[in-house]
C-alpha cells in the first residue's frame, strides 16, 4: 500500500515538473502574440462604400456596389443630385423639394435628404425609372400612411431609409410622372411593392409593421437584389437581418 502511495506522489511530482518545463520552454522562445486587428469585418457591399471615409463626396459610387441578381442596377447614377427639404406630400400636385416630386421625374435623379424627417405619404408613392433614394447621413422614415410602389419601371435603388406602419392606399388620383395623373384603386399596404419591374436594389433599409407584406416581388419582376435589410414586427417574419440576392 505504501509503495502505491509513493508511486502516485512521484507521478504527480513528475507531471507538475513536466508542465512547468513545458511552460518555461514555450515562454523562453518569446513568441510574438497574435495581432488584434482594429479593422471591422464588413460584407462585400459595406466594404465597397462604408470603408471609404469620404463616401459622401461621391455618393453615386454606391451604384457600383450592388451584387447578386440586381447587379448592374444604375438608379440615378447618371443624373443630378436632388435634395428633399420638405416632408409634406401631395399625391396629385407635389411641390418641388418633396420626395414625391423627385421620384416621379422622367430623368435620372440621385435623391438625398437635407435633414432628418418623417414623411407621411397621403397615397402610395409611385416610383419612376432611374431613381436612387439615398438616406445616408439623415434619419429618414416613411411611416403611418401608404408606402412605396415600384411598378413597370427599372433601375431603382433604395438605401438607408426606414419604412414602417404602412397602410393601404386610397382609391383616387395619383401622379406617376410630370405629365401623367391616373386613377389608382388603392395599394395593398405593402412597405415596398415591386411589380413587373427590373433592376431594383433595396439595401440597408428597416421595414416593419405593414398592413400587407414588407417587400413583395411579384408579376415577373426580375434582376432584384434585397440585401442588408432588417425586418421585424410582421406576421411573416420574426426579427431578421435579411439577404436575398
Amino acid at each position: 500500500m505504501a509503495s502505491l502511495t509513493t508511486l502516485l506522489l512521484l507521478s504527480c511530482l513528475l507531471a507538475n515538473s513536466a508542465s512547468t518545463l513545458v511552460a518555461y520552454s514555450l515562454d523562453s522562445y518569446n513568441l510574438p502574440k497574435p495581432a488584434v486587428s482594429s479593422l471591422k469585418v464588413m460584407n462585400v457591399i459595406d466594404s465597397c462604400w462604408r470603408a471609404k471615409s469620404n463616401w459622401a463626396v461621391n455618393r453615386k459610387a454606391l451604384a457600383d456596389c450592388v451584387v447578386g441578381f440586381g447587379k448592374g442596377t444604375l438608379g440615378g447614377k447618371y443624373g443630378a443630385i436632388y435634395v428633399v427639404t420638405d416632408p409634406s406630400d401631395d399625391p396629385v400636385n407635389p411641390k418641388l423639394g418633396t420626395l414625391r416630386y423627385g421620384v416621379i421625374q422622367t430623368k435620372p435623379l440621385w435623391i438625398i435628404f437635407a435633414k432628418d424627417m418623417v414623411i407621411r405619404l397621403q397615397n402610395e408613392l409611385i416610383m419612376n425609372s432611374f431613381k436612387t433614394i439615398d438616406g445616408r447621413g439623415a434619419k429618414v422614415e416613411i411611416a403611418n400612411g401608404p408606402c412605396i410602389t415600384i411598378q413597370g419601371v427599372s433601375h431603382v435603388i433604395m438605401h438607408g431609409i426606414s419604412i414602417h406602419d404602412c397602410k393601404p392606399g386610397k382609391s383616387g388620383q395619383v401622379r406617376s410622372s410630370p405629365d401623367h395623373v391616373g386613377r389608382r384603386g388603392g395599394s395593398d399596404g405593402d412597405a415596398i411593392d415591386i411589380f413587373a419591374s427590373s433592376y431594383v436594389w433595396v439595401d440597408h433599409c428597416y421595414l416593419a409593421r405593414a398592413a400587407d407584406g414588407l417587400i413583395d416581388v411579384i408579376h415577373a419582376s426580375t434582376a432584384v437584389t434585397i440585401s442588408n435589410n432588417y425586418f421585424e414586427q410582421h406576421d411573416k417574419v420574426g426579427r431578421e437581418f435579411f439577404w436575398l440576392v
